[in-house]
């Protein structure tokens, strides 16, 4: 089954189009700009320069707008960048398949199928198009998202010039399946007849939103405080309107201070940031292999405080091997370290049981394994071509054996049923006496202390053509028992002890055998003393599961159903809890976590659904880099949303000083427009790209119900934002006093301003650290923001056209070491002051 050539199908993608309903809610660069026009900032920045051309003077107005388009340029091309990064992240959320193309299994984006695809579909798959069944082994599909029933569907096998006149969802013992609808039993093969729009989920019209681009807590949050801000910055600006007209007469510069002290008081970066910062760390954790299908999520991970992993795959490599054979008459053979020797005749039958038993093109690491081994170490025989499979029989909660009914082509031949499962499923379907059970379990307890896992394999024949409905229906042989073993990921121990250095707890909860849960936990660095099993956890009552969940560490032999009772007992303790899980039933458990974190190489689209976060590349050590990546993602944030409270507080300072005391107007709307092309950059792109912080990982978790804003952070930038007022105001203050031109006054007084902005910038780099490091961590969006402002004030002096627009006079060295000194001074004394902030800023 060759399935399309690359070429085909990507000649076909060209064509026809992405397998993917048409998008309505991508915004364009025109959509962007139409929404920042109606931003508060922009209207004072009009306003101001109608103000000037009631004036009479062009210039400033030209200006005033040049800055405006400046303004929404900045915001387009920021807001048009995370829109992008939206973009991709969307992509990643699509559903994958698992198709055949070239005579090879590959796993895609279901928006890159294409029609004449073959696509291979297994339990918890979302079908991804369309499709014609070529195989069905019990097949069901749950088609509930296009009909509305909830009970699922038998699917079968489409026969030669047999098929149904009509391809419609709904009813039993049809060939075709349907974009969107889930395969809640059995596996199938099938062709892909009708992608996108053409297929019955896009004739109905509907499309699934999977992902949230807005963190919910964290934007009331901000639209609270910048509502707060813009009511005081309104009264206050209508008041110092009121106030200058009155004393001073000139309506008109009465109505430009107004809007100038306004624009100083409105913090109107705070929602743009938050969307930035959020669609940029999902971005950023991507590239960890990590996709964050909710934005929320980010700002959860460094809170979490239990990670819950399983074994196979996550902590170890899902790379199995069949190390250890073991036949009923106590025959044993080691193969990892005898590869190059021949297989004893005695060992035979045991594997090509174990062969007929796995899928005919395996997939599962499990069943590579049986394949791999029988390539290379059994011998070509002749009856192993000519056998038919007749039925399958999948794995089921009751019973965790599965079984293949092979037919031979020989007339009267009886069919041979081969099983392989759990040790204790095995047993039970070949009926061993308690004696031979109780062997066969120290056997396979010797073989999990070495870190095996460990299978049965049973063989059975079956005369006549009717086939009993279950598995128990055979007489089963045991034919014995094979070792597998999957070596542990190399950086599981590293990763391991940096959650205990962060105060997360690892908890490992697995399938497998308690003796090979301990081997593997024992290897990967975790602290237990017991292991709880599957067996002891249904004799507990909830007291007692509480508990347990507060000191266990190990839990083996768990079903997946128990894994939403361990969740619910760590939470009722009051972890914050992280969950990995890949299989259907693991998507309770996954919702029910804090954190849902879903296998993206071997989990099933269900799992993917119901969690926050995909695991693009199953390793557990990923997860560990996105929790480092969400702390360092959520510190930022609080950095620049510091930064920009404590910024606006010497510039609305500096506009309501003169108001109050009748001193010269210091600064007008085209100053503030300058400070604000300065400030918006140096939030969203300086803060949003800073390194993590030294102690990140050795931090406790931080309080989910903790606020952005707590008053430690908000103290911390009025303080920040009164020092630099109180200095930049002295050098006006004392520049007046010293009798120095009004002109060179604004223009000391404003480079001041801007170097003490610089200052904090390096202040709020971080909370933690020293001075130094905050002066000398590389970060290339704060050195193009230090060039450019230097060279922007600069052309300012040195420019006559912008001196007479910014009515600024010529400074001399002395002058400029003042502003220089300022800046530094802001520096040092803050310096000092955040020792007795340290905690606070941490928390």
């Amino acid at each position: 089954m060759p399935g399309l050539s690359e070429a085909e199908a990507q000649a076909r993608l060209a064509t026809e189009g992405f397998n993917e309903l048409p998008r309505s809610s991508r915004r364009t660069s025109l959509r962007i700009a139409i929404e920042v026009m109606r931003e508060p900032m922009l209207a004072l920045l009009l306003g101001g320069g109608s103000v000037y051309l009631l004036l009479g003077d062009l210039q400033e107005a030209l200006i005033l707008l040049a800055f405006a388009t400046l303004s929404v340029g900045i915001t387009i091309v920021q807001e048009a960048r995370t829109e992008r990064v939206l973009e991709a992240l969307r992509d990643l959320t699509s559903p994958r398949a698992l198709v055949i193309r070239d005579g090879e299994r590959k796993r895609i984006a279901g928006r890159e199928v294409v029609r004449g695809d073959t696509v291979v579909l297994g339990e918890g798959d979302r079908v991804p198009a369309d499709i014609m069944l070529i195989q069905s082994r019990d097949i069901q599909t749950d088609e509930s998202l296009l009909t509305g029933e909830s009970v699922p569907v038998r699917k079968i096998a489409a026969r030669d010039g047999d098929l149904p006149a009509e391809c419609r969802p709904g009813g039993d013992d049809l060939p075709f399946a349907f974009s969107g609808s889930l395969v809640v039993r059995g596996s199938g093969i099938g062709e892909v007849l009708a992608t996108g729009p053409l297929s019955q989920i896009g004739a109905i019209g509907q499309s699934l939103s999977t992902m949230e681009t807005e963190a919910p807590r964290l934007q009331r949050q901000t639209k609270r405080l910048v509502g707060i801000f813009a009511l005081v910055g309104g009264a206050v600006s209508v008041l110092a309107v009121v106030l200058y007209g009155v004393l001073r007469g000139g309506w008109l510069d009465a109505v430009l201070a107004g809007i100038a002290l306004g624009m100083s008081m409105l913090p109107e970066e705070f929602p743009m940031v938050l969307t930035i910062f959020m669609a940029m760390g999902a971005w950023r954790i991507s590239q960890a292999r990590v996709l964050t299908r909710r934005a929320a999520a980010i700002e959860t991970l460094g809170s979490a405080t239990v990670l819950c992993t399983d074994k196979t795959g996550t902590l170890t490599e899902n790379r199995m091997t069949i190390a250890e054979l073991r036949t009923p008459d106590g025959k044993l053979l080691r193969l990892l370290n005898n590869s190059n020797t021949e297989m004893p005749e005695a060992f035979w039958e045991l594997v090509k049981i174990g062969v007929l038993a796995s899928a005919e093109i395996p997939f599962d690491p499990m069943e590579r394994a049986f394949h791999k081994l029988a390539q290379e170490r059994l011998p070509k025989r002749a009856d192993s071509a000519d056998r038919k499979l007749a039925r399958a029989y999948g794995l089921r909660p009751e019973l965790l054996a599965m079984s293949n009914a092979w037919q031979s082509s020989a007339e009267g031949s009886d069919c041979l049923i081969a099983a392989k499962g759990s040790p204790e499923a095995i047993a039970a379907l070949c009926r061993l006496p308690a004696d031979r059970v109780a062997l066969v379990k120290d056997v396979v307890d010797a073989m999990a202390t070495e870190g095996l896992r460990v299978l049965g394999v049973a063989r059975s024949s079956h005369a006549g053509d009717r086939l009993p409905d279950k598995q128990t229906g055979f007489d089963f042989e045991f034919m014995g028992l094979v070792g597998l073993a999957d070596p542990l990921r190399p950086g599981v121990p590293d990763a391991v002890s940096n959650c205990r250095s962060a105060g997360i707890r690892v908890i490992m909860i697995t399938g497998d055998y308690p003796a090979t849960a301990r081997a593997i936990a024992r290897e990967a660095g975790l602290d237990f003393n017991d292991v709880v099993t599957g067996e002891e956890l249904k004799t507990l009552d909830d007291a007692a599961l509480l508990a347990r969940a507060k000191t266990a560490a190990v839990f083996a032999r768990i079903m997946p159903e128990q894994k939403l009772a361990i969740v619910r007992a760590l939470k009722a303790n009051g972890e914050i809890v992280a969950m990995t899980g890949d299989g259907v039933n693991d998507a309770p458990s996954l919702k029910a976590a804090s954190i849902g974190i879903a296998m993206g190489g071997r989990g099933t689209d269900v799992a993917r659904e119901a969690s926050s976060i995909v695991l693009l590349d199953d390793d557990f050590g990923s997860i560990v880099k996105a929790i480092r990546l969400g702390r360092r993602i959520y510190d930022n944030l609080r950095k620049a949303m510091g930064f920009i409270l404590a910024v606006h507080v010497p510039i609305a300072g500096l506009a309501l000083l003169p108001l109050l005391f009748g001193l010269p107007i210091l600064f007008g709307p085209i100053h503030i427009a300058f400070l604000e092309m300065v400030i918006d950059p140096v939030c969203s792109l300086v803060f949003e790209a800073e390194t993590e912080e030294d102690d990140t990982m050795r931090r406790p978790p931080r309080d989910p119900e903790a606020a952005l804003f707590s008053r430690s952070l908000i103290a911390w930038s009025v303080v920040q934002g009164l020092l630099a007022f109180a200095l930049v105001a002295g050098i006006f203050l004392f520049a007046l006093h010293w009798g120095m031109p009004e002109n060179e006054i604004r223009a000391l007084t404003f480079f001041s301003l801007v170097l003490t902005i610089v200052g904090l910038i390096f202040v709020n780099r971080t909370f933690s650290e020293s001075l130094l490091t905050a002066l000398i961590r590389p970060n290339r969006s704060l050195a193009l923001v230090v060039v450019v402002v230097a060279a922007a004030l600069g052309g300012t002096l040195v420019w006559p056209l912008a001196s007479g627009l910014f009515q600024f006079g010529p400074l001399h060295l002395d002058d400029l070491a003042v502003t220089f000194a300022a800046g530094l001074a802001v520096l040092v004394c803050l310096e000092i002051l955040k020792h007795f902030w340290r905690e606070g800023l941490k928390a």
